[in-house]
């Protein structure tokens, strides 16, 4: 047992008291905000402000920091396998070539804010909650609504690459595919577009879309659905081979709307953007979140619930004290 749990049976002050009934009672899915916040009080802003330092250095990493949640949540549940390097004898999930691999970046900051925690607070914060720490604050950052992010995760001690290939949907899948894969892990139809959304940040690199502008379906020509000017642009910038990448919606480094903007005047980046297009209900929640209001509203409705996926909790995983090692 952690000593979150081990400071239940001390006496403590009123605050303390709180969190021990929540931490017995579960709180939400076992979830709940402040589940630090008598075993390590700081952690938040230390989080942040360790976030800050990395982005100030390069805030192109905001993208690729905040897909690993997703990548992480949807393989083993959101335990941070992600972020376990490979070892003799096995492949982990961050060197999946394709979703992984080619992607996703900016492993340091997770050892950085590790590391700030573990001086400040020995062997307390699990490295999946600071997944879901880090992802919440790019987003404010960024101009996107704030939330309480419910903690108490526990680390896993698997991470196997081909589980992430089998589990992440690629940009090419169409609208079925993803609403399959979101409906396996408990996440409806409206919160696979509204968590879709986050493509309004980051960027992609060029080969991930590369078949929509030159050889859609084996057709030797561009996706007759994406707009054909934006096609010309894309190919401008992409040409054959291109190892280089484009902004996924033209606000690279601010949270908004553009993307379903994008999505209905058919300038979706993706194949799997573009899908939403193709059946009544996703077409209709994509022209509900181009209103502000609705995005800021359901947006973090849909990250703490694809947050809880799969958590462990109690006795189960362990909190690393490196985490790209068990320990």
């Amino acid at each position: 047992m952690t000593s979150e749990g081990e400071h239940c049976r001390k006496p403590v002050l009123l605050l303390a008291l709180i969190s021990c009934t929540l931490f017995l009672a579960g709180g939400v899915n076992g979830l709940y905000p402040g589940f630090y916040s008598y075993s390590c009080p700081n952690v938040e802003s230390i989080v942040r402000e360790t976030l800050k330092t990395f982005l100030d250095a390069d805030r192109t990493l905001k993208g690729p920091l905040f897909r690993v949640t997703y990548h992480d949540c949807f393989v083993r549940g959101c335990d941070a396998s992600l972020l376990l390097n490979s070892v003799d004898g096995n492949t982990a999930e961050k060197d999946a070539v394709g979703p992984n691999k080619n992607s996703i970046r900016g492993y340091e900051v997770y050892d950085g804010i590790k590391a700030a925690l573990e001086k400040a607070c020995p062997g307390v914060v699990s490295c999946a909650d600071i997944i879901q720490l880090v992802a919440r604050d790019i987003i404010v950052l960024d101009g996107g609504p704030y939330w309480d992010v419910p903690t108490g995760r526990r680390d896993g001690r698997v991470s196997i690459a081909s589980e992430s290939l089998a589990e992440l949907v690629s940009p090419n899948s169409d609208y079925d595919t993803q609403k399959a894969s979101f409906a396996k892990h408990g996440l409806s139809e409206k919160e696979l577009v509204v968590l879709t959304g986050a493509h309004t940040i980051g960027r992609a690199r060029c080969a991930t879309f590369a078949n929509r502008l030159y050889n859609f379906s084996g057709s030797g020509q561009a996706d007759p659905t994406l707009d054909p000017s934006y096609a010309e642009k894309l190919r401008k910038r992409c040409p054959v081979g291109s190892t280089k990448s484009v902004q996924l919606d033209g606000t690279q480094f601010h949270f908004d709307t553009r993307y379903y903007h994008n999505v209905l005047e058919n300038k979706g980046l993706f194949h799997s953007d573009a899908s939403f297009l193709t059946q009544s209900f996703p077409k209709s929640i994509v022209e509900l979140e181009t209103d502000q209001n609705n995005f800021f509203v359901d947006f973090p409705s849909a990250m703490t619930k694809m947050s809880s996926i799969g958590v462990l909790l109690g006795y189960d995983g362990e909190i690393r004290k490196n985490c790209a090692f068990v320990n």
